[in-house]
This record gives C-alpha cells, structure tokens and sequence, in this order.
C-alpha cells in the first residue's frame, strides 16, 4: 500500500506536490471513483484516470457585463484571474460547470447587478442529475446555516438563513432524475443542500453524501437579469445519460 498521491506521481512522472493539486481539485479517480484524499492508502498497482480542465468560453461581452462558461474542476476566483479587467459579480462552486457572470468593478451597471442579486430580482435556472426518481415538481423551502472553516458546510437548520429551491422533473434515466432547478435565494451549497435534504442527492456530490461520479452532475443553465438573459448548454456528460 502507497498514499495515493505519491503512486500518482509515479504513474504521471510528475512532482508530489502537482499530483496533490491534481487530487485536491477533483480530478483524479480509479476504478470510476474520485480519489477524495491525497493521504489516501491504495494498492501499489492502482491505475489512476485524470480528467482534463476545459477551457472557459466566453458566451457574451459588452461594455457592461461578461458571461463566461465555465468548466467544471476551476474555483471562482481561479476563473477571475483569467479576466483581470472585471470582476465577479457571483460565484459557483468549483465543480459546477455554467454561466457565471463578470462587470466592471465599481461601474453604474455593477452597483445595480449587485442590487438585483441582493433584491433577488435574478433568475438563476440549473440542472441537476440526482439520485433517485423524482416524480413531480416542488418547492423546497428549508433555512441553510453555513459554516465556515478551511472549507465552508452547509446544512439545514432553524438558525440558518431563508432558502428558497424550485424543482422540476425534466426525464427519467434508470434509477436517477434530471431535474431543472431554479433558486430564488443563493445560499452556499443551496441546491446541494435542499437535494439532499429530500434524500435526492446529486450525483457527484462526494461531500453532501451524493453517489460517485467523474464530476458534480450541476450546471448553471440559464440566469437572467436587467435585461440581458445568458444559457450555457448541456455539458456533454448530461447530453450521454
């Protein structure tokens, strides 16, 4: 037995230090499974597979906004670096793919995006592959307490603050659901959280309890707001299900 990053470095020929971020952001799994800890005891003959970043794209741009599509395995901020000139308007986890929209920092039109996200006068749509069958549309409405500490867990909780998650079923495949999902509120891991709440967990979602998977089954679909409305369309693992 070996840690796991260290057989990654082996198999890879690369730094342990570049087979731990490899890991860390998601991206390496065995056997179908993604390899969650670096530290993470395997057998000497393991062979790893590792999935590669895609390239963000841009989807629009003009004088006042940005919208970019982004690939699953890239942090926010990651994603920020590469557009200096602007600044994030709103964030998506690391694993969900999608629209996610960029201003000019301090510019008329960004005080007043910034307003309409407060006033939750943004239509955010998603799609989410979950475990499960689904058979009819719902409302979930269940407050979320987040707690932050190296990295921030979110849970249903009296203490927590207003959620508000719309669900749709869009098709059966097997035993798991398409679902479309729109969210009037944009609490940290919301739609993961509430998912999971009604014991429908994404699939992909490793650290909310959700079935192995290459990648979080989440894609920012369509957001609409002060009068631009921006669709990134289905990756190719929700058009293969």
């Amino acid at each position: 037995m070996e840690k796991a990053y260290k057989l990654l470095s082996l198999q890879e020929k690369i730094s342990n230090k570049k087979a731990k971020t490899l890991i860390d952001k998601g991206l390496v799994s065995l056997k179908g499974k993604k390899i969650m800890l670096g530290r993470m005891e395997l057998p000497k003959d393991s062979i790893f597979q590792i999935s590669q970043v895609q390239k963000p794209k841009v989807i629009f741009e003009d004088k006042n906004i940005l919208a970019v599509d982004k690939p699953p395995f890239i942090e926010s901020y990651e994603l920020a670096q590469m557009f200096k000139d602007r600044v994030l308007l709103h964030r998506l986890d690391k694993d969900t793919s999608g629209v996610i929209l960029f201003v000019k920092d301090r510019s008329p039109f960004h005080l007043q995006a910034k307003n309409a996200f407060k006033n939750q006068e943004v239509y955010k749509e998603y799609l989410a592959l979950v475990e499960g069958i689904v058979s009819q549309e719902c409302e979930i409405n269940k407050p979320i307490l987040t707690i932050k500490t190296t990295h921030a867990k979110s849970k249903i909780s009296k203490a927590g603050l207003q959620a508000q998650t719309y669900i749709k079923p869009l098709r059966i495949i097997g035993k798991k659901t398409l679902l479309e999902v729109v969210i009037k509120t944009g609490r940290t891991h919301q739609i993961r959280v509430h998912l999971k709440s009604i014991f429908h967990p994404i699939v992909g979602d490793n650290f909310y309890g959700g079935m192995d998977a290459k990648r979080l089954m989440l894609h920012a679909h369509k957001i609409s707001l002060l009068g631009y409305e921006f669709v990134s369309q289905e990756p190719m693992e929700f058009q293969n299900l």
